[in-house]
C-alpha cells in the first residue's frame, strides 16, 4: 500500500463476535445445566398446548454404582429422542426412572454385615430392607447428577422408582392378577440357581462365559432286557411270528448284549447321583463295540461291550485309550426300548439302597451326535430337557442338593459335598462323584474342557441347574379374561403382539420372537428379602394342584394394596401382617403366609403400570411411544414387560422399540478394569465436556457394537471444531443484521435461492432422521451441509459481498440467507450439541428466558424447493471444482499467493452447462479478480479432471492493479474518488 493510500480497514463489515473458538465446554457446561434448571425449562414445555404426547419410557438403570458408558450412550440416545420429538411439534415427556429392589442392593448390604461380623439371618427382615431402600436411595441421587451432567432433559424432580409405595403397591397388584387369572402356579422344576446368592435366577440375569469343567464318560451296565411292544413287533417283522420263535429271538438278543454298556458323556458329574434315566435319538446310527485290546489296567476292558453312537464311536475310543475293539451289530431303536441299565453306584457298600434301581433308556429329540456318546444322561431336577422327559416318562424327581448348593447331608457318600463354594469357586463335589465312579469301576474316560457356561452376572460365579419349588406364570394357560385381542394365552398375546409393534431395527423382531416362542414359563420367586413379596397366601396341608391350595379373594387383596400405599412393601413383613390381610373372613392358623420375593425383572416389567398408566405425564392409554434400550434386553426389559402386560391387559406396553450395541474399545475389545481399556463417562466430560460425548453418540452407528478411544474422541472434538467455527462466523456476520431488511427469496441472487433449496432438502431429511431415530444420518447430513456446501462454498464466496458490499441486495440477501440458516442449523442440531446450540442461541438472543430448546424446528416454505436451479447450480459447480482444482496448482508452485491473483480461461464443451455459468458472476464463485468463458475447445496446455468431461481451464494473472479495501485485482482501480480502490469499493465508501 503506499503510504498516502487511505487504510480501509475499518471501512469493512467484517465479523464481530464475542463467542470464542475455544469452547471450554467442561467449566461453561454447568452453567447452562443451572440455567436450565432455573428457568425451568422442563417444566415450560409441559405448558404447550395442543401438542399430541410422545412418550419414551424409561428403562430403569439399576441404582448402584457410577456410571459407565453403556448409560452414558443409552441416556444420550433417549434424550436426542425427547428433544427432536418435541422439536418436531410434539409433547415430549421424559420421566427418568430406577431398578431399586433385588439381589445386588441386597448383596452390599450383606457385605457390610460379614465386615462387621453380623449374620445376616439374625437381623430383622424390615431392618435390612431399611438398610437396602437407604443404599438404593443415595445411588439413585449420584446416578441423578450424572446423568443430568451429561445433557439429559427430563422430570428429574418426581422420577420414578421402583421401591416408592405406590410401585411397589401397584407391582403387588399386577402381581394379584396373575394369581386372580389362574396363571399363577406353584411348581418343582429345574432352575437357574446360584449357590453364591442361594437363589433362582432368570434367563435375563444370566450371562455366559468360558468356564473349564470336568469331562467323564460314565459306564451304565445292562440290568434288564424286556419284551417291549416295540421290540416284539420288530421280531415279529423280521419273522418271528410264534410266541416260541418271539422268545427265542429275544433270548438270543440278551445273550448278544450281556455285559454291555451304555456310555454317556457329561461335563456336570456331580448330577449323577441325581440320573434316573439315559437318552437316545430313534434317529441316530449306533452300535455294540466289543473291546479287544486295552492297557492292562484300563478303565475300559478287554471283553467289555460298549453302546455308542457311530459317528461318535472313534473319539470314545480315543478318550478311553482303547487299542482296538470290533463292532458286533446294529443296535436299533426297537432294541433301544427292550434295554434298562443300573446306576453307576448301585449295589455300592454304603450306598444304603439309595441307587438300588433301573435306569430306562428312553427316545429324545434333543440327542444329537455332535458331541460325547449319543446318549444323554438324565436327571430330571438340574435340566431342562432332562425334566420335560421326566413329566413324559413319569421319572422320579431328586431333591439331593441344598440352597448353598451342597448335598443334602444323609445322602451316601456325597453327603455335604460342595459344588460351587461362596467365592464362586468349585467345591469337592465334582471330585467326590468322579472318585466313587472309579472305586465302583464306571468310569470310562475322564477329561477337561473350556465352553461356555452359565455365570450369574451379578456374582460372577457359576450357576447349576437345580429344582426347587418356585412360583411360575403359565405362558400357555388360557386366561379367560376377556381381553382376547391378541390371543388367549401370554405366548399367543405377546407373538401376536410383537408384529404390531415397530421395531429398530428390525432384527430386533426377530430375536424377541424367537426367545417368545420357545421360552418355558416364567419363574416369579427369588428366596430373598430385598423386593416386592408375592402377596399371596397358601392352604396348610393342601396340594398345589388343589383349587383351595391358593386362597383367591379380591377383598384380601384390597387391604394388602391399601396397605402397601400408606407403609410400602415392608407392611407384608410387620408383626400381625397375616391376620391384618386375612381380616375375619379366614383362620389365619390355617394358611401360611409366601415370603418369596418378586423376580426383579416383574418389577421394571410392570413400570407401565404405575408409570405410564398412573402417572399424570404418562400415556392416556397407557401403552409407550418408543422403550429404548440395549440388544441385552430383548431377553430382560422388552421380554418382561412384553409378558408382564400381555398376562395382565392383553396388549403390549410399546408401540416402539429401538434398541443400541455394547460399547467397545477402539480395537473392538470388550471394555474391563483389569485390561485397563475401560471409558468412563465423568472422565469424557472433564477432558471435553458433555456435547463430545453427545457428538460420538450422533456420529456412531448405534444399531451395531460401537467403538470409544482417546484417538476416536480426538476425531470427534476435530469434527465439533469444524462445526463450531462454521456458527462462529454466522454469529460474526449476524451482528449487525436487521429483520426489517430482509430480502424476500423472489428477489434473492441464484445462490441464495440455492442454499434456500438446500434447506427445504435437508428440512425432509431432519425431520425423516429424527423420526426414524437416525442420529447418525441426521447428524452427517447437517454436518457435511455446514462444513462443505456452507464453509467452504458458500460462506467462501459470500464473504467478499459481507465484507465490501455497501447496502446493496446481495449483501442483504446473504444476511437474510444467515439468519434463516442460523435457525433451523440451531435447532436441528440442538438435539445433539445442547450446551453448544445453547450457547450459540444465548449469543444473539441474549434474553431472560431465552433458550433454543423452548423453540421447534422452523416450518421451511416447499416453495423454496427449485430443482430446475438445483440442477443449473450442480452444473456450474463442477466446472468451478476444475477451475479451483487449476488455481490450486499454481498456488502450489508458488505462482500465485492468493486466487484473486488469477483470471482464469475456461473453456466449456457443455453449451447448456456455458450458458448457465454466464448467468452467474463466475468469478465470485471462483474468488478470482476476473475469468473468461469460451465454448472453443481447450488447447492442450489446459488443465483437466478426468472426472468433469468437458471443461479445461489455462491459466492467467489477473489485469490491473490490486484494490486497497477487496484485495481484487482490476483495472479500474485508482480510477474513482477513493484511491487506490475499485469501482465497487468506491460506490460503497459514498
Amino acid at each position: 500500500m503506499c503510504a498516502d493510500t487511505p487504510d480501509y480497514k475499518d471501512t469493512l463489515n467484517l465479523p464481530v463476535t464475542e463467542f470464542p473458538m475455544r469452547a471450554g465446554l467442561p467449566k461453561r457446561e454447568p452453567e447452562w445445566l443451572a440455567r436450565w434448571e432455573e428457568i425451568g425449562v422442563y417444566d415450560r414445555l409441559r405448558e404447550k398446548e395442543g401438542r399430541k404426547p410422545f412418550i419414551l419410557h424409561d428403562g430403569p438403570p439399576y441404582a448402584n454404582g457410577h456410571l459407565h458408558i453403556g448409560h452414558g450412550l443409552n441416556k444420550i440416545l433417549k434424550d436426542m429422542v425427547v428433544r427432536s420429538q418435541q422439536m418436531m411439534g410434539r409433547d415430549s415427556r421424559y420421566v427418568p426412572g430406577w431398578d431399586c429392589h433385588g439381589l445386588p442392593i441386597e448383596w452390599k448390604i450383606e457385605e457390610q454385615y460379614r465386615q462387621k461380623g453380623k449374620n445376616k439371618d439374625d437381623v430383622p427382615v424390615v431392618e435390612l430392607r431399611r438398610e437396602c431402600r437407604a443404599f438404593a436411595e443415595g445411588w439413585v441421587d449420584i446416578q441423578r447428577e450424572e446423568f443430568k451432567r451429561l445433557g439429559v432433559t427430563g422430570n428429574w424432580a418426581d422420577p420414578y422408582l421402583t421401591m416408592d409405595f405406590h410401585a411397589e403397591a401397584t407391582i403387588a397388584a399386577e402381581f394379584q392378577k396373575f394369581l386372580m387369572n389362574g396363571s399363577l402356579y406353584q411348581g418343582s422344576k429345574p432352575v437357574m440357581w446360584s449357590p453364591v446368592e442361594k437363589t433362582a435366577l432368570a434367563e435375563a440375569e444370566v450371562e455366559y462365559h468360558d468356564h473349564q469343567s470336568h469331562t467323564i464318560w460314565v459306564k451304565f451296565p445292562i440290568a434288564a432286557f424286556g419284551g417291549s411292544p416295540e421290540l416284539i413287533e420288530h421280531l415279529q417283522s423280521q419273522g418271528a411270528e410264534s410266541q416260541p420263535e418271539v422268545m427265542g429271538a429275544m433270548m438270543k438278543m440278551a445273550e448278544d448284549f450281556g455285559h454291555s454298556h451304555v456310555v454317556i458323556w457329561t461335563t456336570t458329574p456331580w448330577t449323577i447321583p441325581q440320573n434316573r434315566a439315559v437318552c437316545f435319538n430313534p434317529d441316530i446310527s449306533y452300535g455294540l463295540y466289543q473291546v479287544t485290546e486295552a492297557p492292562e489296567g484300563n478303565w475300559a476292558q478287554v471283553g467289555e461291550k460298549f453302546i455308542l453312537a457311530d459317528d461318535l464311536a472313534e473319539e470314545v475310543r480315543k478318550a478311553a485309550k482303547i487299542d482296538a475293539w470290533e463292532r458286533s451289530f446294529d443296535v436299533l431303536p426297537a432294541q433301544m426300548s427292550a434295554l434298562q441299565f443300573a446306576h453307576p453306584f448301585r449295589g455300592l457298600e454304603g450306598a444304603n439302597g439309595e441307587w438300588d434301581f433301573n435306569v430306562p433308556l428312553l427316545p429324545g429329540e434333543h440327542v444329537t451326535a455332535e458331541a460325547g456318546t449319543g446318549f444323554v444322561h438324565t436327571a430330571p431336577s438340574h435340566g431342562d430337557d432332562d425334566y420335560q422327559i421326566g413329566r413324559k416318562y413319569g421319572l422320579e424327581m431328586t431333591y439331593n442338593v441344598l440352597e448353598d448348593g451342597s448335598f443334602r447331608p444323609d445322602l451316601p457318600f456325597f453327603g455335604g459335598e460342595v459344588i460351587i463354594k461362596p467365592n464362586g469357586k468349585e467345591g469337592g463335589a465334582n471330585k467326590a462323584v468322579i472318585d466313587k465312579l472309579v472305586e465302583a469301576g464306571m468310569l470310562a474316560a475322564r477329561g477337561r474342557i473350556t465352553h461356555s457356561y452359565p455365570h450369574s452376572w451379578r456374582s460372577k460365579a457359576p450357576l447349576i441347574y437345580r429344582n426347587t419349588p418356585q412360583w411360575f406364570a403359565a405362558i400357555d394357560k388360557d386366561l379367560g379374561d376377556g381381553q382376547d385381542t391378541l390371543g388367549t394365552t401370554i405366548r399367543a398375546r405377546a407373538l401376536t403382539a410383537i408384529d404390531k409393534v415397530k421395531w429398530t431395527p428390525q432384527s430386533g423382531r426377530n430375536r424377541l420372537y424367537a426367545m417368545m416362542e420357545s421360552r418355558p414359563d416364567w419363574v416369579l420367586s427369588r428366596q430373598r428379602a430385598w423386593g416386592v413379596p408375592l402377596t399371596c397366601f397358601v392352604k396348610k396341608g393342601a396340594l398345589p394342584d388343589d383349587p383351595e391350595f391358593l386362597l383367591r379373594d379380591e377383598a384380601v387383596n384390597a387391604r394388602i394394596i391399601a396397605a402397601f400405599e400408606e407403609e410400602g412393601a415392608d407392611a407384608w413383613y410387620a408383626e400381625g401382617a397375616k391376620a391384618r390381610f386375612l381380616g375375619d373372613d379366614y383362620d389365619a392358623e390355617a394358611y401360611e403366609q409366601v415370603f418369596d420375593v418378586l423376580d426383579v425383572w416383574f418389577d421394571s416389567g410392570s413400570t407401565h403400570a404405575f408409570v405410564l398408566r398412573d402417572r399424570a405425564d404418562g400415556a392416556a392409554d397407557g401403552v409407550a411411544d418408543l422403550y429404548l434400550e440395549g440388544t441385552d434386553q430383548h431377553r430382560g426389559w422388552f421380554h418382561s414387560s412384553l409378558l408382564q402386560s400381555c398376562g395382565t391387559k392383553g396388549i403390549a406396553p410399546y408401540r416402539g422399540v429401538l434398541t443400541h450395541g455394547f460399547t467397545l474399545d477402539e480395537k473392538g475389545n470388550k471394555m474391563s478394569k483389569s485390561l485397563g481399556n475401560t471409558i468412563v463417562p465423568e472422565e469424557v466430560v472433564k477432558q471435553y465436556g458433555a456435547d463430545i460425548l453427545r457428538l460420538w453418540v450422533a456420529q456412531t452407528d448405534y444399531t451395531a457394537d460401537q467403538r470409544i478411544g482417546p484417538e476416536i474422541l480426538k476425531g470427534v472434538a476435530d469434527s465439533y471444531r469444524r462445526l463450531r467455527n462454521t456458527m462462529r462466523f454466522m454469529l460474526g456476520s449476524l451482528g449487525g443484521f436487521d429483520a426489517a431488511q430482509a430480502v424476500d427469496p423472489a428477489e434473492m441472487p441464484e445462490l441464495e435461492r440455492w442454499v434456500l433449496h438446500r434447506l427445504a432438502e435437508l428440512d425432509v431429511q431432519v425431520r425423516e432422521g429424527y423420526s426414524a431415530y437416525n442420529f447418525q444420518g441426521v447428524f452427517q447430513a447437517v454436518f457435511n451441509f455446514a462444513t462443505v456446501e456452507l464453509s467452504s462454498f458458500y460462506f467462501d464466496v459470500r464473504k467478499d459481498a459481507l465484507y465490501c458490499d455497501g447496502d446493496s441486495t446481495r449483501r442483504r440477501a446473504a444476511l437474510t440467507v444467515l439468519d434463516i440458516l442460523f435457525h433451523r442449523l440451531t435447532t436441528w442440531l440442538a438435539p445433539v450439541l445442547v450446551f453448544t446450540m445453547e450457547e450459540v442461541w444465548l449469543e444473539r438472543f441474549p434474553g431472560e428466558g431465552s433458550s433454543v430448546h423452548l423453540v421447534d424446528f422452523p416450518e421451511t416454505p416447499a416453495a423454496w424447493r427449485d430443482e430446475a436451479l438445483a440442477a443449473k447450480w450442480a452444473g456450474v459447480r463442477r466446472v468451478r471444482r476444475v477451475v479451483t482444482a487449476a488455481l490450486e496448482v499454481q498456488r502450489r508452485d508458488k505462482v500465485i499467493g492468493a486466487s484473486l491473483e488469477a483470471a482464469p480461461v475456461v473453456h466449456v464443451e457443455d453449451g447448456e452447462v456455458l450458458k448457465a455459468l454466464k448467468s452467474v458472476a463466475f468469478e465470485d464463485l471462483c474468488i478470482t479478480s476476473d475469468i473468461s468463458l469460451s465454448g472453443d475447445p481447450a488447447p492442450s496446455e489446459a488443465f483437466r479432471m478426468p472426472e468433469v468431461e468437458g471443461v479445461g481451464v489455462v491459466f492467467e494473472k489477473a489485469q490491473g492493479q490490486k484494490c486497497q479495501r477487496c484485495w481484487k485485482i482490476l483495472p479500474d482501480v485508482g480510477t474513482h474518488k477513493h484511491a487506490g480502490v475499485c469501482g465497487r469499493c468506491d460506490e460503497a465508501l459514498g
